[in-house]
Protein backbone atom coordinates (compact mmCIF):
# COMPACT_ATOMS: atom_id res chain seq x y z
CA UNK A 1 0.00 0.00 0.00
CA UNK A 2 1.10 3.77 -1.01
CA UNK A 3 2.04 5.62 2.05
CA UNK A 4 0.11 8.54 2.14
CA UNK A 5 1.37 11.64 4.65
CA UNK A 6 -1.38 12.75 7.20
CA UNK A 7 -1.96 16.03 7.26
CA UNK A 8 0.63 17.18 4.68
CA UNK A 9 -0.71 20.54 2.91
CA UNK A 10 -1.34 21.33 6.99
CA UNK A 11 1.86 21.09 7.84
CA UNK A 12 3.69 22.66 5.39
CA UNK A 13 1.88 25.97 5.70
CA UNK A 14 2.03 25.82 9.80
CA UNK A 15 5.33 24.67 9.60
CA UNK A 16 6.25 27.28 7.14
CA UNK A 17 9.06 25.97 5.37
CA UNK A 18 11.96 28.59 3.47
CA UNK A 19 14.79 28.14 1.71
CA UNK A 20 18.75 27.70 3.99
CA UNK A 21 16.00 26.35 7.07
CA UNK A 22 16.69 23.22 9.21
CA UNK A 23 14.01 20.78 9.41
CA UNK A 24 13.99 18.02 12.05
CA UNK A 25 11.77 14.65 11.20
CA UNK A 26 11.52 13.32 14.43
CA UNK A 27 9.74 9.81 12.85
CA UNK A 28 10.54 10.20 9.30
CA UNK A 29 8.93 6.85 8.35
CA UNK A 30 8.90 6.37 4.41
CA UNK A 31 9.86 10.50 4.06
CA UNK A 32 6.75 11.46 2.84
CA UNK A 33 6.23 14.66 5.13
CA UNK A 34 10.49 14.82 4.51
CA UNK A 35 9.93 15.01 0.92
CA UNK A 36 7.91 17.69 0.62
CA UNK A 37 9.94 20.04 2.81
CA UNK A 38 13.10 19.04 1.34
CA UNK A 39 11.89 21.08 -1.63
CA UNK A 40 10.78 24.18 0.48
CA UNK A 41 14.25 24.34 2.35
CA UNK A 42 15.95 24.41 -0.87
CA UNK A 43 18.62 25.88 -1.33
CA UNK A 44 20.80 25.46 1.29
CA UNK A 45 18.51 23.54 3.71
CA UNK A 46 19.10 20.90 6.18
CA UNK A 47 16.92 17.81 6.73
CA UNK A 48 17.59 15.86 9.45
CA UNK A 49 15.95 12.51 9.81
CA UNK A 50 15.41 10.86 12.39
CA UNK A 51 13.41 7.00 13.12
CA UNK A 52 13.66 4.33 15.35
CA UNK A 53 12.81 1.83 12.12
CA UNK A 54 16.11 0.98 10.10
CA UNK A 55 14.01 -0.15 7.32
CA UNK A 56 11.99 2.59 7.06
CA UNK A 57 14.84 4.99 7.86
CA UNK A 58 16.89 3.61 4.71
CA UNK A 59 14.33 4.04 2.73
CA UNK A 60 13.90 6.96 3.39
CA UNK A 61 17.46 8.46 3.10
CA UNK A 62 17.58 6.22 -0.32
CA UNK A 63 14.57 8.16 -2.01
CA UNK A 64 15.87 11.30 -0.33
CA UNK A 65 19.11 11.40 -1.10
CA UNK A 66 21.86 13.65 -0.11
CA UNK A 67 21.19 16.68 -3.45
CA UNK A 68 23.61 18.63 -3.34
CA UNK A 69 21.46 21.78 -2.35
CA UNK A 70 19.72 19.95 0.55
CA UNK A 71 21.90 18.98 3.52
CA UNK A 72 20.77 15.55 4.62
CA UNK A 73 21.06 14.13 7.89
CA UNK A 74 20.26 10.84 9.59
CA UNK A 75 20.29 9.48 12.81
CA UNK A 76 18.66 6.36 13.98
CA UNK A 77 17.61 6.83 17.69
CA UNK A 78 14.07 7.18 19.57
CA UNK A 79 12.37 10.97 19.13
CA UNK A 80 13.31 10.74 22.98
CA UNK A 81 16.69 11.32 22.18
CA UNK A 82 16.90 13.19 19.49
CA UNK A 83 17.31 16.44 21.05
CA UNK A 84 20.13 14.97 22.92
CA UNK A 85 21.99 13.68 19.29
CA UNK A 86 21.03 17.32 17.79
CA UNK A 87 22.54 19.12 20.11
CA UNK A 88 25.25 16.96 20.13
CA UNK A 89 26.11 17.23 16.34
CA UNK A 90 25.43 21.47 17.12
CA UNK A 91 22.46 21.43 14.74
CA UNK A 92 18.96 23.47 15.51
CA UNK A 93 15.70 23.23 13.93
CA UNK A 94 14.11 25.54 13.02
CA UNK A 95 11.21 23.47 12.15
CA UNK A 96 10.61 19.86 14.34
CA UNK A 97 7.45 17.62 13.34
CA UNK A 98 6.75 14.52 15.33
CA UNK A 99 4.24 12.19 13.70
CA UNK A 100 2.98 10.01 16.13
CA UNK A 101 1.22 7.50 13.73
CA UNK A 102 2.53 4.48 11.86
CA UNK A 103 3.86 3.90 8.20
CA UNK A 104 2.02 1.96 5.89
CA UNK A 105 5.01 -0.13 5.59
CA UNK A 106 4.95 -1.01 9.24
CA UNK A 107 1.13 -1.58 9.39
CA UNK A 108 1.19 -3.77 6.49
CA UNK A 109 3.91 -5.88 7.54
CA UNK A 110 2.34 -9.00 9.24
CA UNK A 111 5.86 -10.08 10.61
CA UNK A 112 5.69 -6.69 12.70
CA UNK A 113 2.20 -7.80 14.77
CA UNK A 114 0.81 -4.22 14.68
CA UNK A 115 -2.45 -5.38 13.42
CA UNK A 116 -4.82 -8.37 13.67
CA UNK A 117 -5.98 -7.72 10.40
CA UNK A 118 -2.93 -9.68 9.60
CA UNK A 119 -1.87 -13.33 10.81
CA UNK A 120 1.87 -12.74 12.17
CA UNK A 121 3.40 -12.80 15.51
CA UNK A 122 2.66 -10.91 18.78
CA UNK A 123 6.05 -8.39 18.19
CA UNK A 124 5.18 -4.97 18.05
CA UNK A 125 8.34 -3.31 18.59
CA UNK A 126 8.95 0.03 16.25
CA UNK A 127 12.63 -0.68 17.10
CA UNK A 128 13.55 -4.17 16.48
CA UNK A 129 16.46 -4.13 19.03
CA UNK A 130 13.58 -3.98 22.20
CA UNK A 131 14.32 -6.37 24.02
CA UNK A 132 10.82 -6.78 25.30
CA UNK A 133 7.86 -8.09 22.52
CA UNK A 134 3.82 -8.29 22.93
CA UNK A 135 3.88 -12.05 22.94
CA UNK A 136 6.37 -11.75 25.99
CA UNK A 137 3.82 -9.28 27.73
CA UNK A 138 1.35 -11.66 27.25
CA UNK A 139 3.42 -14.59 27.70
CA UNK A 140 4.85 -13.22 31.20
CA UNK A 141 2.85 -10.44 33.06
CA UNK A 142 0.68 -11.21 35.91
CA UNK A 143 -3.19 -10.72 35.57
CA UNK A 144 -3.07 -7.23 37.20
CA UNK A 145 -0.46 -6.22 35.04
CA UNK A 146 -2.13 -6.93 32.14
CA UNK A 147 -5.28 -5.25 33.44
CA UNK A 148 -3.29 -1.99 34.11
CA UNK A 149 -1.69 -1.83 31.01
CA UNK A 150 -4.77 -2.41 28.41
CA UNK A 151 -7.15 -0.12 31.11
CA UNK A 152 -4.03 2.82 31.24
CA UNK A 153 -2.99 2.36 27.65
CA UNK A 154 -6.28 1.16 26.01
CA UNK A 155 -8.61 2.71 27.89
CA UNK A 156 -11.10 -0.16 28.07
CA UNK A 157 -13.72 -0.62 30.49
CA UNK A 158 -13.17 -4.08 29.98
CA UNK A 159 -9.52 -4.31 31.30
CA UNK A 160 -10.14 -6.84 33.86
CA UNK A 161 -12.10 -9.31 31.79
CA UNK A 162 -9.48 -9.27 29.11
CA UNK A 163 -6.91 -9.77 30.91
CA UNK A 164 -8.45 -12.63 33.56
CA UNK A 165 -9.09 -14.36 29.91
CA UNK A 166 -5.69 -14.07 28.70
CA UNK A 167 -4.13 -15.90 31.70
CA UNK A 168 -7.06 -18.18 31.49
CA UNK A 169 -5.84 -19.17 27.78
CA UNK A 170 -2.26 -19.04 28.32
CA UNK A 171 -2.52 -21.61 30.61
CA UNK A 172 -4.12 -23.57 28.07
CA UNK A 173 -1.49 -22.87 25.52
CA UNK A 174 0.69 -20.03 23.87
CA UNK A 175 -0.95 -16.42 23.09
CA UNK A 176 1.78 -16.58 19.94
CA UNK A 177 -0.07 -14.85 16.92
CA UNK A 178 -2.31 -11.66 16.44
CA UNK A 179 -5.25 -13.55 15.22
CA UNK A 180 -5.27 -15.85 18.55
CA UNK A 181 -4.72 -12.65 20.98
CA UNK A 182 -7.52 -10.91 18.64
CA UNK A 183 -9.71 -14.34 18.91
CA UNK A 184 -9.10 -14.18 23.12
CA UNK A 185 -9.86 -10.31 23.46
CA UNK A 186 -13.17 -10.64 21.10
CA UNK A 187 -14.44 -14.31 23.45
CA UNK A 188 -14.13 -11.96 26.69
CA UNK A 189 -15.77 -9.13 25.54
CA UNK A 190 -18.84 -11.67 24.05
CA UNK A 191 -22.23 -11.06 25.74
CA UNK A 192 -25.64 -11.32 25.38
CA UNK A 193 -25.77 -7.57 25.56
CA UNK A 194 -22.54 -6.59 23.72
CA UNK A 195 -22.34 -6.11 19.89
CA UNK A 196 -19.02 -7.35 18.59
CA UNK A 197 -17.43 -4.18 19.08
CA UNK A 198 -17.48 -0.76 21.16
CA UNK A 199 -18.55 2.05 18.87
CA UNK A 200 -18.49 -0.02 15.59
CA UNK A 201 -14.73 -1.14 16.31
CA UNK A 202 -13.17 -4.29 16.96
CA UNK A 203 -13.05 -5.66 20.69
CA UNK A 204 -9.13 -6.34 20.61
CA UNK A 205 -8.33 -2.75 18.95
CA UNK A 206 -7.32 -1.11 22.16
CA UNK A 207 -5.83 -4.27 23.78
CA UNK A 208 -3.40 -4.40 20.36
CA UNK A 209 -2.99 -0.27 21.29
CA UNK A 210 -2.59 -0.79 24.76
CA UNK A 211 0.40 -3.41 24.40
CA UNK A 212 2.04 -1.49 21.29
CA UNK A 213 2.29 1.64 23.60
CA UNK A 214 3.22 -0.61 26.47
CA UNK A 215 6.00 -2.50 24.34
CA UNK A 216 7.51 1.02 22.70
CA UNK A 217 7.26 3.13 25.89
CA UNK A 218 5.39 5.26 23.54
CA UNK A 219 3.52 7.95 26.43
CA UNK A 220 7.26 8.24 28.10
CA UNK A 221 9.32 9.22 25.08
CA UNK A 222 6.48 11.36 23.97
CA UNK A 223 6.95 12.93 27.71
CA UNK A 224 10.78 12.93 27.13
CA UNK A 225 10.47 14.91 23.70
CA UNK A 226 8.14 17.56 25.06
CA UNK A 227 10.58 18.23 27.77
CA UNK A 228 13.00 18.63 25.47
CA UNK A 229 10.96 20.90 23.59
CA UNK A 230 9.70 23.01 26.69
CA UNK A 231 13.43 23.61 27.82
CA UNK A 232 14.83 25.02 24.76
CA UNK A 233 11.50 27.14 24.62
CA UNK A 234 11.51 28.79 28.09
CA UNK A 235 15.48 28.90 27.61
CA UNK A 236 15.00 31.23 24.42
CA UNK A 237 12.19 33.07 26.21
CA UNK A 238 14.49 34.43 28.55
CA UNK A 239 16.96 35.27 26.15
CA UNK A 240 19.58 32.47 26.07
CA UNK A 241 20.12 29.82 23.48
CA UNK A 242 18.65 26.35 22.78
CA UNK A 243 20.13 23.56 22.85
CA UNK A 244 18.49 22.03 19.68
CA UNK A 245 15.75 24.53 18.63
CA UNK A 246 16.52 27.55 16.91
CA UNK A 247 14.61 31.14 17.84
CA UNK A 248 11.53 31.29 16.18
CA UNK A 249 11.07 27.64 16.01
CA UNK A 250 8.04 25.81 14.80
CA UNK A 251 6.90 23.04 16.27
CA UNK A 252 4.34 20.64 15.04
CA UNK A 253 2.95 17.64 16.17
CA UNK A 254 0.27 14.91 14.89
CA UNK A 255 -1.55 12.54 17.19
CA UNK A 256 -3.95 9.96 16.67
CA UNK A 257 -5.40 9.14 19.81
CA UNK A 258 -6.18 10.82 23.16
CA UNK A 259 -2.99 9.47 25.38
CA UNK A 260 -1.28 11.58 22.73
CA UNK A 261 -3.25 14.42 22.09
CA UNK A 262 -3.84 15.26 25.69
CA UNK A 263 0.07 15.50 26.37
CA UNK A 264 0.60 17.47 23.91
CA UNK A 265 -1.97 19.85 24.63
CA UNK A 266 -1.16 20.29 27.98
CA UNK A 267 2.82 21.13 27.24
CA UNK A 268 1.67 23.95 24.15
CA UNK A 269 -0.77 25.60 26.92
CA UNK A 270 1.39 25.39 29.19
CA UNK A 271 4.39 27.82 26.91
CA UNK A 272 1.87 29.90 25.38
CA UNK A 273 0.56 30.70 28.88
CA UNK A 274 4.15 31.23 30.00
CA UNK A 275 4.93 33.75 27.00
CA UNK A 276 7.20 31.31 25.69
CA UNK A 277 5.63 29.96 22.79
CA UNK A 278 2.34 31.32 21.19
CA UNK A 279 -0.26 29.07 19.05
CA UNK A 280 -0.34 29.48 15.31
CA UNK A 281 -3.06 26.66 14.33
CA UNK A 282 -5.14 27.96 17.49
CA UNK A 283 -5.80 24.86 18.62
CA UNK A 284 -5.95 20.70 16.61
CA UNK A 285 -6.45 20.86 12.92
CA UNK A 286 -8.00 17.83 11.66
CA UNK A 287 -8.04 15.97 8.36
CA UNK A 288 -10.88 17.33 5.54
CA UNK A 289 -13.20 14.67 4.89
CA UNK A 290 -11.89 14.84 1.19
CA UNK A 291 -8.37 13.72 2.87
CA UNK A 292 -10.29 11.30 5.04
CA UNK A 293 -11.72 9.47 1.84
CA UNK A 294 -8.68 9.38 0.18
CA UNK A 295 -6.40 8.27 3.36
CA UNK A 296 -9.33 6.31 5.94
CA UNK A 297 -6.12 6.12 8.61
CA UNK A 298 -6.03 9.85 8.69
CA UNK A 299 -9.26 10.67 10.22
CA UNK A 300 -8.46 10.55 14.28
CA UNK A 301 -5.03 12.52 13.06
CA UNK A 302 -4.77 15.79 14.68
CA UNK A 303 -2.28 18.40 14.28
CA UNK A 304 -0.73 20.94 16.52
CA UNK A 305 1.97 23.70 16.00
CA UNK A 306 3.10 26.56 18.52
CA UNK A 307 6.39 28.90 17.41
CA UNK A 308 8.81 29.88 20.17
CA UNK A 309 8.91 33.08 21.34
CA UNK A 310 5.57 34.81 22.48
CA UNK A 311 5.24 36.89 19.63
CA UNK A 312 7.57 36.45 17.06
CA UNK A 313 7.81 33.19 14.99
Amino acid sequence: MRHIPVLLEEVMRWLAPHPGQVYADCTTGLGGHAARVRDAVSPGGTLVLNDVDPGNLAHAKASLGDRGDVRVVVIRSNFASLPREMARAGIKADMVLADLGFASSQMDDAARGLSFMREGPLDMRLDPSLPITAGDLIASASEAELERIIREFGEDPMARRIARKIVRERDAGPISTTARLAEVVRSACASPNRGAGSGGIHPATRTFQALRIAVNDELGCLDALLHAVTVDAKSIAAGQSGMWLAEGARVGFITFHSLEDRPVKRAFRGLVDAGAARDVTDGALVPTQAEIEANPRARSAKLRVIALGGRGG
